[in-house]
């Protein structure tokens, strides 16, 4: 049994964050703390001998330093069950749409990464049905990736459409510093696409407390951990881990922390890996595979959180434009599984990006007013072509389709010997007039 005794002092508070002296306490524990303005849970996030701080979960406000804290001896847990699916929550497991709260079992959030020795080498691709994604830049089960993108594109809109779309038997979304209207716009997206019926919505708004957008990545992770050990195959989508990193600054300020690179903590790296290094591919049971938005302020690939992040994740989505951009986008793990899909996939994947890369300079030169050839003619019709039927985020077709699509296109701007394929493959796979 855990000693229930209740402090009756708080030494200091501090926006979200409170400090009081307290015995037998453990790293990560969970409190209730009473007060005029009602009942919160806290958790404890640092010890020094005997004094205690604790984060309280709905902020500070009506708290004071004769407020009640009492110690529950167990770390924060999360209710876990198939009636999850459907459902959405903030982030610290409260329901967020009107519906019951869940009476099941609860498992603890926060826990360490899979031993290595339970994971199996990535070898499975998640479709999305997303052209640039699947020919290009294929998606593997138990991949981390980022998707980069300034303030103002469209990820949102793409982590829906990837919600909806991919092959994965559960979605966790787990928001951080969405506006209300985004998370709503989420909902009713995946409702009427019937995909809600298999996904878990952990949000945190804008403007809820600042610490609930902390428990997101560990809720939705815990989760997803769960439904994998029960043989699924798990896609977390992340929106915005720069909210995440933004609300890690403001506790570490709180706490007068010495800050780091552009004021955030010293341990950004190890708090942003320790979440990414969930994704896994279990030994005999499920996968999780983790897609997480990270918005760059000012498109600077270089602030702390893009920077940090690009050692962690195996490569890299740029969202430029509304599009996913070729040039910079990379899955390292792509070749586990593009080898396996068909012949003609990495020799023609090759040819359109280089094609379309030649139309690129073709475009800077028709800028600068010079001659278009007729090479440079059919450039010209071919870059249109690529960018309206493989580069738009609307299209939604399979990878067989996309490949198919790709030889079309090349059939209707160049001559089969042109585009620098073996004759092997292009006598197989190019369009009959």
């Amino acid at each position: 049994m855990f000693d229930s005794k209740v402090y009756h002092k708080i030494d200091a508070l501090s926006g979200s964050v409170a400090t009081l002296r307290a015995e037998g306490v453990k790293y990560g524990e969970i409190a209730q703390v009473e007060s005029r303005a009602g009942t919160s849970l806290a958790q404890v996030i640092k010890l020094d001998g005997a004094n205690v701080t604790v984060q309280i979960f709905a902020g500070a406000r009506g708290v004071d330093t004769s407020a009640k804290v009492r110690f529950l001896g167990e770390t924060m847990k999360i209710p876990f069950g198939e009636e999850l699916l459907g459902r959405a929550f903030t982030g610290s497991g409260e329901p967020r749409d009107g519906g019951p709260a869940l009476d099941s079992q609860k498992v603890p959030i926060g826990q360490p990464s899979v031993n290595p020795a339970k994971r199996i080498m990535p070898n499975r691709m998640v479709r999305t049905n997303i052209p640039m994604i699947d020919l290009f830049n294929s998606l593997v089960v138990s991949q981390k990736l980022p998707i980069f993108a300034r303030a103002g594109e469209p990820y949102n809109e793409l982590l829906a459409r990837i919600a909806m779309q991919a092959s994965s038997d559960v979605i966790i979304l787990g928001g951080m510093g969405l506006k209300y209207d985004d998370y709503l716009k989420f909902r009713d997206t995946l409702d009427k696409s019937g995909a809600l019926s298999r996904t878990v919505m952990f949000v945190h708004t804008a403007a809820d407390p600042t610490v609930e957008c902390m428990l997101v990545p560990d809720v939705s992770l815990a989760v997803a951990e769960q439904f994998a050990l029960k043989g699924k195959d798990v896609l977390v989508l992340l929106t915005d881990m720069t909210s995440f990193a933004d609300a890690m600054k403001e506790i570490a300020i709180t706490m007068e922390q010495i800050p780091s690179n552009r004021g955030y903590p010293g341990d950004l790296y190890s708090q942003l890996a320790s979440r990414y290094e969930k994704a896994v591919d279990f030994d005999g049971a499920g996968s999780i595979t983790i897609l997480a938005v990270t918005t760059m302020p000012g498109d600077d690939v270089t602030h702390p959180v893009p920077d940090n992040t690009g050692y962690i994740t195996e490569g890299q989505f740029y969202l430029r434009n509304g599009r996913i951009e070729p040039f910079g986008s990379l899955s390292r793990l792509k070749q586990q599984v593009n080898k396996n899909t068909r012949e003609d996939h990495r020799t023609l994947m090759d040819a359109l990006i280089k094609l379309y890369a030649s139309y690129k300079e073709t475009v800077e030169k028709q800028s600068m007013g010079f001659r278009m050839s007729a090479w440079d003619q059919k450039l010209l019709r071919y870059g249109t072509a690529f960018e309206k039927n493989m580069m738009d985020l609307s299209v939604n077709i399979s990878l067989e389709d996309a490949l198919d699509l790709g030889w079309k296109i090349l059939a209707d701007c160049f001559d089969k010997s042109e585009t620098g394929i073996p004759s092997k493959l292009s006598d197989k796979f190019w369009p009959k007039s």
